[in-house]
């Protein structure tokens, strides 16, 4: 059985703001004073909250990232330092579900406000889509593994605009002295992504092919966004397909009229040059953003989103 998922139409959550700001602290401190600098101090888990960290905050937030640029996020372990980092900040910006360590060094600290974005907007269950479903000789993995829900909100700009909104709205009760601002920030951070949505949905509107093949699948909220199907060639972007699963993704290329086979910026291309070989398909970068390096194609968010609807307009034939 293959990862094919059909388009679902994106369910815009319109309470999720409001509901996701319950997880903000009822502490002590109410203010950027409670910090250890003039500024109001954000730890950010990883590049994506990081990025809405900066955007919104401006030039009144001090912002750290506990996941250095080239770390694999998923795989981040808490240093003590960075605990103490944790505890001393006025804000902790993350994403539950996606780095455990970061989910447990959060929780156990003192911080004053904390702000998890998966509650911001609505995450999916979308099955064992982010292993891949398992063919033979491959592990099969717990149910509960299987069906956890698809953190990767920050790739459908629909989903990181309801985040943004929600995180503004935490700065906005943690730092009043500065609420004007973060909400002036927030709404033209949400105005971007508002037309980059409607490039992607322009863009990927009419194309000759609506499938995509990845060795992460971490892409199932843009290709539902936007109507199209993707197909995760293995359990993991670093394991080897079986030779099942090989023949299995050469006969729907054939199929569905696939010419391309993505890989991302952080983690080995072996897999997916493995697929592109044997099925004489081409490869390219799709980035899921998890992290910004010297190999990445821009300097931030926006950038490297235009390059990957670059990259699935041409892969996909947009007309």
């Amino acid at each position: 059985m293959n990862v094919r998922r059909h388009h679902i139409s994106g369910v815009a959550i319109a309470a999720a703001t409001v509901l996701g700001l319950g997880t903000l602290s009822a502490c002590s401190s109410d203010s950027a004073a409670a910090g250890n600098t003039e500024k109001f101090d954000v730890v950010a888990s990883f590049y994506p909250m990081a990025f809405l960290a900066e955007q919104i905050g401006g030039d009144h937030v001090k912002v750290s990232s506990l996941t250095d640029p080239g770390q694999e996020p998923h795989d981040l372990e808490i240093s003590t330092q960075q605990r103490a980092q944790i505890e001393n900040a006025d804000a902790a910006l993350y994403l539950k579900g996606l780095q455990p360590a970061v989910d447990e060094a959060i929780g156990q600290s003192g911080v004053g406000t904390r702000i998890d974005a998966a509650t911001l907007t609505k995450l999916e269950d979308h099955g064992n889509l982010e292993e891949g479903h398992a063919h033979e000789g491959e592990e099969e993995h717990s149910e509960e593994e299987e069906h956890a829900r698809d953190p990767h909100v920050w790739l459908d700009p629909v989903k990181y605009a309801e985040v943004a909104k929600g995180v503004g709205a935490a700065f906005e009760k943690a730092d009043p002295d500065h609420a004007a601002d973060y909400k002036k920030n927030t709404e033209a951070l949400v105005k971007k992504l508002d037309a980059l949505d409607t490039e992607f949905a322009d863009g990927l509107k009419n194309t000759r092919s609506k499938v995509f093949f990845t060795n992460h699948a971490a892409f199932t909220y843009l290709a539902e966004r936007y109507g199209l199907t993707q197909e995760a060639i293995a359990l993991n972007p670093e394991s080897e397909p079986s030779p099942a699963r090989i023949k299995e993704l050469r006969q729907e290329a054939e199929a569905d009229g696939v010419t391309t086979v993505f890989y991302e910026t952080l983690v080995s291309d072996k897999t997916a040059r493995t697929l592109a070989d044997d099925a004489g398909l081409k490869t390219d970068v799709l980035d899921p953003l998890e992290g910004i390096t010297d190999k990445s194609e821009g300097d931030d968010y926006f950038e490297v989103m235009q390059a990957n609807l670059a990259a699935l307009k041409t892969a996909l034939g947009a007309k």
